[in-house]
């Protein structure tokens, strides 16, 4: 089986707001800077970036409505918008999914995560267990789906129920990555997904873990972040000026009250500094399970991505500190080696 062609994504997450992972989720303003984020969204535009992500949680602004805004200010770029299942009707959803679509040309595609966090989920009116809220979005995925597929839709669950459901408004379902490491991710990804994001392991006991949704003709897709410099040495010296003087204090409390297996064992992980030579968790206790990294040179990192591929990783979904650099290098440098063009030096 042949490799299938990257595609890149990137996180709106922290975008002009390089330290925001170290703070405390609660002091952290939902306010977003939209000046900012429309300026990276045209820089992701040009660099061609397949997607930017609107993450979903109580310390940020709503991500459907922030992508809506967000696309009227940019031409080609997609949104991936993040979605937690429990919290609205998905009839009402895939409602407002197809207007944006219908509005964007189709620039949407779907994030789907089941929480990390009981305490957050609890906030939202959300009492459901890990495992449970994976079985729910199961159905209401399932509904989405049939909803998509233009039928009228009639469903009787254990968390849904909706009577002759119809929307006059009928586009074709969206793009749909779910996102986890957990074994109930996994099987939700083979029944309603297109790509299932994870937080990265090394190249040689990863492979195992996503082959059966290769084998099913799914995608498999990484959530990691990116430190790229001219040298080894460059890069080396950025990683660990992010984190001198950082506490470690703030994901060491989120390690404990989360049940997400993605984020948990991203932190255990961290007792490990480098899983491979370019894979690098030293900024997990600090910035938390996205920030495992790649680190290194624009050919290591390069050749990093590619060995990802020659596993089955199709997908890669980065962030970076500031975001507005390592996107330029990324675009600039590391993009064209992955793509294999001749870079001048």
């Amino acid at each position: 089986m042949s490799a299938r062609a990257l595609r890149f994504h990137w996180s709106l997450s922290a975008v002009g707001e390089k330290l925001r992972a170290t703070q405390s989720r609660a002091s952290q303003s939902a306010l977003p800077q939209f000046g900012a984020l429309v300026r990276f969204c045209r820089q992701a535009e040009e660099a061609g970036i397949d997607s930017l992500l609107t993450a979903f949680g109580f310390h940020r602004p709503d991500p459907l409505i922030l992508a809506t805004a967000l696309a009227a200010q940019t031409e080609r770029i997609r949104f991936m918008i993040a979605v937690r299942s429990g919290l609205m009707s998905p009839v009402a959803f895939v409602q407002q999914v197809n207007t944006l679509s219908a509005l964007a040309g189709g620039r949407v595609s779907l994030n789907v995560v089941a929480g990390h966090t009981p305490d957050e989920q609890r906030g939202y009116g959300d009492f459901l267990a890990h495992d449970e809220r994976y079985a729910r979005t199961g159905e209401f995925l399932a509904i989405c789906r049939a909803l998509w597929r233009g039928e009228s839709v009639t469903y009787a669950g254990k968390y849904y129920t909706v009577e002759e459901a119809r929307l006059n408004l009928r586009l074709p379902a969206p793009e749909i990555f779910i996102g986890g490491n957990s074994g109930a991710a996994t099987a939700l990804a083979l029944q309603h997904g297109d790509c299932l994001w994870r937080v990265p392991e090394p190249p040689s006991t990863l492979r195992q873990k996503i082959a059966p949704l290769l084998d099913a003709g799914k995608e498999a897709g990484l959530l990691m972040s990116l430190i790229a410099r001219p040298t080894r040495g460059e890069a080396l010296r950025a990683a660990r000026e992010l984190v001198a003087g950082g506490s470690r204090r703030t994901h060491e409390e989120f390690a404990s009250r989360s049940d997400s297996v993605a984020f948990t064992s991203a932190y255990r992980a961290a007792d490990t500094e480098w899983l491979t030579p370019t894979l690098w968790t030293g900024a997990v206790p600090y910035f938390g399970a996205p920030s495992m990294a790649l680190v290194g040179s624009f050919d290591d990192v390069a050749e990093a991505i590619l060995d990802f591929q020659a596993i089955g990783i199709s997908q890669f979904l980065f962030l970076g500190w500031p975001d507005e650099e390592e996107l330029a290098l990324f675009a600039s440098e590391v993009l064209p080696r992955v793509r294999g063009v001749a870079v001048a030096t």
